[in-house]
């Protein structure tokens, strides 16, 4: 059996070039990846596997259909919206592929759109090769999407990965110090619609600079990465422009399961945390929030705990502020003894119930005074103590 990884590299070259043989094949492939280890024979064996799924889906075109096929789109069938990802192991039977060929160019073409996945390219190629039309019709599509591969594989390599069904399937990726581009971050932000297995992203990337962040979250649109629960961006430049892209992006309906966010030393200042700070208090779920070492002070703090009421005809804001954050690290920012206060206030009315013990809230580093903060941790014991008040249900 070929290894997957050695298939998913090979499966890019020969989409790149169908007409690529074995041997000029295994020399790109020991160019771009030497550490597969792959020979002649592995080259050959993918090959024949890649030629055989694309044969099985060609013959399962030309069958005879096992039922009348069922109208089309614009007769009442299932709305093209519908359709979303076919993986490589649930092939359609060929009455299903019958009735999509039945289809007009148009209608074709949009399925194929749908399927387009630059971590798996060959599920959409398979489709667009059932017939000589279709291939004609989804030939520019099927040119990009191989670009799209290609650029895809690349930035799994380097990002540590050995191949684009890694990244796929992976429930974890931690990139530390990988030299990541901007563009290689831009590349993960596209690919945010594409990754429903993953659950974290932990990301310290300096190198990037200014522009990675925001090229990033820019990317991510409605749904993007919709299983991850902890998003980490350590030691890089997120700034205020970030933070504007980052709610932005949540305001998109990006990240829908978000419970940890991490920011350390990102440069985020006033403004930015003003930006973000709305978006971060319609996220409910919101369980751990780690902003330290980032030179924001009491403005961005108070908009977090203790916004001002909105302008006239604004929508309200949500009920409650934070009201599942466990953890707020607030350590080594420029909070003073007029965001200790505000904070201490907030706790004071309710905000932040969850925080229930002091060593959940960290204000070391910060140039408020020790009354200060110590009066912020008084209100934290009050908090807990209605907390520790309420009976069980």
């Amino acid at each position: 059996m070929v290894d997957d990884a050695l298939l998913e590299a090979i499966r890019g070259l020969w989409l790149a070039d169908p007409e690529l043989g074995p041997e000029p094949l295994l020399a790109k492939l020991r160019g771009q990846q030497p550490d597969l280890g792959a020979g002649n024979k592995e080259v050959r064996e993918a090959l024949a596997a890649l030629k055989a799924e694309s044969e099985a889906t060609e013959a399962a075109a030309a069958a005879p259909p096992a039922a009348a096929a069922p109208p089309a789109a614009s007769e009442g069938s299932t709305p093209l919206a519908s359709v979303q990802y076919i993986s490589p192991s649930d092939r359609a039977p060929r009455g299903a592929i019958m009735a999509l060929a039945a289809l007009s160019g148009d209608a074709q073409c949009i399925i194929f759109s749908r399927l387009c996945n630059p971590l798996d390219a060959g599920v959409a190629v398979a489709f667009g090769s059932t017939s000589s039309e279709l291939r004609a019709l989804t030939q520019a599509p099927r040119q990009q999407l191989r670009a799209d591969y290609e650029v895809a594989a690349a930035a799994c390599r380097r990002m540590g990965l050995r191949s684009c069904k890694e990244l796929r399937e992976a429930k974890v990726v931690r990139c530390f110090y990988k030299f990541l581009s901007v563009d290689d971050l831009t590349t993960l932000g596209t690919l945010g619609s594409v990754l429903p297995a993953l659950e974290e992203l932990w990301l310290i990337e300096p190198a990037a600079g200014p522009d990675g962040v925001p090229r990033l979250v820019e990317k991510l649109g409605a749904g993007a990465l919709p299983a991850v629960t902890l998003l980490s961006l350590g030691s890089m430049h997120v700034g205020d422009a970030g933070a504007s892209a980052l709610a932005a992006a949540l305001g998109r309906g990006a990240l829908p399961r978000l419970k940890s966010l991490f920011l350390t030393e990102a440069a985020i200042g006033d403004a930015g945390l003003v930006a973000l700070a709305p978006a971060l208090r319609r996220r409910p779920a919101l369980e751990r929030l780690c902003l330290w070492t980032n030179p924001f002070s009491d403005e961005g703090l108070a908009a977090l705990v203790a916004p001002p009421p909105p302008p006239a005809g604004a929508p309200p804001p949500p009920t409650g502020v934070l009201m599942k954050l466990k953890w707020l690290d607030l350590s080594s920012t420029q909070i003073n003894d007029a965001g200790c206060a505000a904070l201490a206030s907030a706790l004071d009315r309710g905000a932040l119930p969850a925080l229930d013990r002091q060593r959940q809230l960290d204000l070391h580093g910060i140039p408020a005074s020790d009354a200060a903060t110590a009066a912020v941790m008084e209100a934290v014991e009050r908090t807990a103590s209605r907390a520790s008040s309420v009976p069980s249900t």
